[in-house]
């Protein structure tokens, strides 16, 4: 392969030239009307993720980059049906008994490396690497007992237990990123090189990465999809400084930073300046939650009373207005509200009121002491986010004015996940987790018992309530949508009236692009969708 030797001339040129060839062209060029081919996208990127494979991390930073190598069965969509739209698959129904789910495949589609992709692939990812490997599918994917392909375009899923389709659903665009067999298997997958070096059927194939520098995808000229992609190729600049993103736009050194890459407080500035616009659409199934996580085994979090103090202590509004400046809402409970499927606002509430706080740890028998604290306790804001820091900063005052004394423990991302989630060394956390579009996934996790140390963003405050335990089997298994559905509904309302923890805000990520970048935001996982329409105006 010959190497990419990108120095910041490079991204100069790029952006300028390459996005921006209007300079070059007079006052008299005329711009294209719709979709033209060509151009290098250059996208801030703020981590790089040492497991690059999808179909094992089910995360964020990860689809952002795999995502337009790698293709799920089906995508988010705003406009189809169930909110989806087909990838790999262009047809799926289930069976009325909730034990089978059958997918028709796409026709005429071929890995990078010129294979044809056929329903071995799709076997082959759900049963050794969705089921046994993936963060979240093993939870998804937990009765299937085997894929039956009767055809190299036809794949029978079948489980040991009823298994909801609506589940299965909402779980096709984050879960079922499909592999390449003849790549992976016989060979252990979690060490295999192509974890990094991706073979996909996507619009973009990877080409290279150079550590702390960038990775770079190029475009798939045997794409499936008529005419796209667009793009000549993708590069992601990886940028760990999130305060120096918005000075790169502006000099057009990179052309587009998602996930709120600009620091919020930025983003009025950033959203006068000619040629760049600031975007808030393309993550609605994508919605992060502020949380409070609270470690049950200290006497004084397992009181109910103590519980309702605090989230009666929580000002919501403030901190949507003050450190989220509006781009977030107050949140009810464990499912956000954009989630119509699910979401009920008939839940208990906690308005912020001081002085009912402190009458119910009056009440809870913890009075204050001669310097007027209560008790104290180790507060570990997680690190992954200004928002989560500043709110750590917040909470530890808003907690004073309560009598309690809140001690911040400030750790970087491994050593906060051991303390958390192996070790249980904290009182309060704060963690920012992530709805994927329904309960099942990544959301039950947090209040469920039973779960292994060590397992992030999970019940790890040894909270347990068998009656909460048996309302989430039972909804796990119920097949009737508008059952489960109110299942989940009961759900909302045994989590807030108990509070295991306390949802704080709900938001989703800030897009600053420029306007040259066209098709933006066009389907609500866009960010870490395959971007084959994305293009460029030259």
């Amino acid at each position: 392969m010959v190497g990419f030797d990108l120095t910041r001339r490079d991204f100069l040129i790029g952006a300028t030239f390459l996005t921006g060839a209007s300079l070059f062209m007079g006052t008299g060029a005329v711009q294209a009307a719709g979709p033209v081919k060509g151009g290098r996208l250059v996208v801030a990127a703020d981590s790089e993720p040492r497991n690059l494979n999808p179909a094992i991390v089910a995360s964020n930073g990860v689809f952002f980059v795999a995502s337009k190598v790698i293709e799920p069965l089906a995508e988010a969509s705003f406009d189809g049906e169930n909110g989806l739209s087909p990838r790999l698959a262009t047809h799926w129904e289930g069976s009325d008994d909730g034990l089978t789910a059958t997918f028709r495949l796409r026709k005429g589609v071929k890995w990078h490396d010129g294979t044809p992709f056929t329903s071995a692939d799709v076997a082959f990812s759900a049963m050794d690497v969705w089921k046994p490997l993936q963060n979240l599918g093993r939870l998804v994917f937990n009765s299937l007992t085997k894929v039956e392909t009767p055809d190299e375009h036809t794949a029978v899923f079948h489980f040991a237990e009823p298994t909801p389709f609506q589940l299965i659903r909402n779980a096709l665009p984050a879960l079922t990123a499909v592999l390449p067999k003849h790549v992976f298997e016989g060979t252990d997958i979690a060490t295999n090189p192509a974890n990094e070096r991706l073979i996909g059927t996507g619009p973009f194939k990877y080409a290279e990465h150079k550590a702390g520098e960038y990775y770079r995808l190029v475009r798939n000229d045997a794409y499936w999809g008529e005419g796209e992609p667009y793009l000549d190729e993708i590069i992601y600049r990886v940028m760990p400084d999130r305060s120096a993103a918005a000075g790169a736009l502006e000099a057009e050194e990179i052309d587009l930073a998602a996930f709120s890459m600009v620091p919020l407080a930025d983003l009025a500035r950033i959203s006068t300046i000619d040629g760049l616009s600031v975007i808030d659409k393309g993550y609605e199934a994508l919605t992060y939650q502020l949380v409070v996580e609270i470690n049950h085994r200290r006497k004084e979090m397992a009181d109910l009373k103590v519980r309702q103090a605090i989230a009666h202590a929580i000002d919501k509004d403030f901190v949507v207005n003050t450190i989220f400046l509006g781009y977030a809402k107050p949140s009810t409970g464990p499912v956000p509200r954009y989630d119509s499927q699910f979401y009920t606002s008939d839940v208990e509430t906690y308005p912020f009121d001081v002085a009912r706080a402190n009458a119910l740890l009056d009440e809870a028998g913890y009075k204050r002491g001669p310097d007027g604290v209560r008790f104290s306790l180790r507060l570990l804001p997680a690190p992954y986010f200004n928002e989560t820091r500043q709110f750590g900063d917040y909470l530890r005052q808003a907690l004073a004015q309560i009598g309690i004394d809140a001690r911040i423990v400030n750790n970087d991302s491994a050593a906060h996940q051991k303390a958390v989630y192996t070790d249980h060394d904290f009182d309060l956390a704060i963690a920012p987790t992530v709805y994927r579009g329904d309960p099942a996934i990544s959301t039950t996790i947090l209040v469920e018992s039973g779960i292994p140390a060590g397992v992030p963003f999970s019940n790890q405050g040894g909270y347990a309530n068998a009656e909460l335990d048996a309302l989430i089997r039972k909804a796990a298994h119920e097949i009737d949508d508008k059952e489960r559905s109110a299942l989940y509904r009961q759900f909302q309302q045994a989590v807030a009236a108990d509070l295991p923890l306390i949802n704080v805000a709900e938001w989703g990520f800030i897009t600053v692009a420029n306007d040259r970048v066209k098709n933006v935001a066009n389907n609500p996982r866009w960010a870490v969708s395959n971007w084959a329409d994305t293009w460029l105006e030259q």
